[in-house]
């Protein structure tokens, strides 16, 4: 059970918050569990929706943001976020259940996407003390200094809801996937 006391419904979220809460709804169809809980605080449901929105403006494939979240998500150990994009993998990315397992094993079977969640899991785990070997490998795999920026950033943001989720423990709004264990 949650340790926050979430809106049930926009109209119950801040004021501030209810526009930010539409446009979800917009985009998704719905207003989450995660969302609606972030909403408590305004400024920072704009900052993450701010962030998740210019990422998904980037260049990195929709299939290798979730690839990366997936991964991130089975290294922190958040049920909620693997969940979610387990469920947002399969019917928005189209990733099958082979891919799924790949990624949160912190890999991909899609050669160039393995690099990039290889590289993920590694500033995952290591918190960003990356080697030059590790560096060296996305580079190789054709991935761009601006694309493995956004690689660092989406491991960043996606720890991000990992905690939040975690800190929360944010009720899960999605067919439940649990992590095998923290690291």
């Amino acid at each position: 059970m949650t340790r926050i006391a979430t809106p049930t419904t926009i109209a119950d979220a801040p004021e501030a918050s209810r526009p930010l809460l539409e446009a979800v709804v917009k985009q998704l169809g719905s207003a989450p569990n995660m969302f609606r809980a972030i909403a408590l605080s305004p400024q920072a449901l704009e900052g993450y929706l701010a962030l998740s929105g210019a990422l998904g403006k980037g260049s990195l494939p929709a299939a290798t943001r979730e690839r990366i979240a997936l991964a991130v998500a089975e290294i922190n150990g958040c049920n909620y976020c693997l969940s979610a994009h387990t469920y947002l993998g399969r019917n928005l990315a189209k990733l099958d259940d082979a891919e799924i397992t790949a990624n949160r094993n912190g890999a991909s079977n899609d050669p160039k996407a393995d690099a990039a969640v290889r590289f993920a899991a590694r500033v995952a785990t290591d918190r960003g003390h990356v080697t030059d070997t590790d560096f060296a490998a996305v580079k190789r795999a054709g991935y761009s200094d601006a694309q493995i920026i956004e690689i660092v950033q989406h491991v960043a943001l996606n720890s991000w809801t990992n905690f939040f989720n975690e800190v929360f423990q944010t009720d899960i709004d999605f067919p439940v996937v649990e992590a095998r264990s923290a690291a």
